[in-house]
């Protein structure tokens, strides 16, 4: 049995799961009303939200402290299995909200053996919610949750990183990874989700940086997911 199937485990993520979707889909669909409103396409409100974002990204992160912005079920999986593949002891996670995705990367690590995971979170309410989250999945041992700015609270993160998650503020995915290359192993697995600025995708995908780099297919939810490599230095 992997920690997936933990009785526990598994209760917390299903509680959780029903949870972001009740939080999220208002604030979906209120999005979805500009982006009809405006006439615009998905395309071009993304970039008015990520110009907006560069202004101030702590108050677009604070304005969104009651949403979840969680991963799927079958994204979840996905990014356990990714760990599990890849042998991983120490990941770090750009993004932690509610922790739904850390309990399945700290499923992975456990079921690994053990090893260290590295979280962040700029909102206060939704890091303590995360370690509470942690805690009654049984997997706390095993995370890390620095509450703060990303680009202070991952300048250290104690070792070489197999795995790192991006999934925060839009403008800051290019910075972090950035911040992080000097601690990436060889053939570490970078995932950013929702990897919509340009600079970032044009950055993993240029062979000079040293990356294998892709947009996951459509059965991975076709939401701009770019999967990397680190393949050379």
């Amino acid at each position: 049995m992997n920690s997936l199937e933990n009785e526990v485990v598994a209760r917390t993520l299903t509680q959780l799961h029903k949870e972001a979707e009740v939080a999220d889909t208002e604030f979906i669909t209120m999005l979805m009303e500009i982006v009809k409103a405006q006439g615009l396409t998905i395309e071009q409100f993304v970039s008015q939200r990520m110009a907006s974002e560069r202004e101030d990204y702590k108050e677009t992160l604070q304005r969104n402290a009651a949403n979840f912005l969680a991963v799927s079920p079958d994204y979840g999986r996905f990014v356990y299995a990714l760990a599990r593949v890849r042998k991983a002891t120490r990941i770090v996670e750009f993004g932690t909200s509610m922790g739904v995705s850390t309990i399945y990367l700290a499923a992975a690590l456990r079921d690994n053996g053990g090893g260290h995971l590295i979280g962040s979170e700029f909102v206060p309410s939704k890091a303590d919610r995360a370690r509470e989250n942690l805690a009654i999945a049984g997997l706390a041992d095993l995370v890390d949750i620095r509450q703060g700015d990303a680009m202070e609270t991952l300048k250290d993160v104690g070792g070489k990183v197999d795995l790192l998650l991006i999934d925060g503020a839009f403008s800051l995915y290019l910075p972090v990874l950035k911040l992080l290359e000097p601690q990436l192993n060889p053939a570490a697995v970078v995932l950013a989700e929702n990897a919509f600025d340009k600079a970032y995708v044009d950055y993993v995908r240029d062979p000079v940086h040293g990356y294998i780099s892709m947009a996951l297919p459509k059965s991975q939810e076709d939401r701009g997911n770019q999967f990397s490599v680190k393949v050379g230095w």
